[in-house]
């Protein structure tokens, strides 16, 4: 039997830690392809799925990153940013009326954020 690559041997850990090091360094595109590699070996995993919104929703993939945001908020209603991310991506779909819903529950959650009150006043609705 022949060992596998080295990179077929990265843990879950090991390629979001790379995913996270490209997404803070703004290079999206490898970040989603680390990304995603680490939610097929730990899928529903919360802190991966958030990591992967960002690269995704910096990439222009809306909708990608809104599914992203919508499993952390369905496993876990009171995750603000999740609601932030969803909202924002929402927003940037065009659908206003749930990317509000999303970031008034955000700056529900999380009163003190400045970011999730801006993002909410954009859309014409002040917290």
């Amino acid at each position: 039997m022949q060992p596998l690559p080295s990179d077929a041997r990265e843990s879950a850990y090991e390629l979001f830690q790379r995913g996270s090091r490209m997404l803070a360094e703004r290079h999206f595109g490898a970040a989603a392809v680390l990304l995603e590699r680490a939610l097929a070996l730990e899928p529903g995993k919360a802190s991966i799925l958030e990591a992967l919104g960002q690269a995704y929703f910096n990439q222009g993939s809306h909708a990608r990153a809104a599914d992203c945001f919508s499993a952390i908020v369905e496993a876990d209603p009171v995750a603000h940013y999740a609601h932030f991310g969803l909202g924002l991506s929402r927003a940037r779909l065009g659908d206003v009326r749930p990317a509000r819903r999303h970031l008034r529950m955000a700056v529900l959650l999380n009163p003190e954020n400045e970011s999730y009150r801006r993002a909410l006043a954009r859309l014409g609705d002040a917290a």
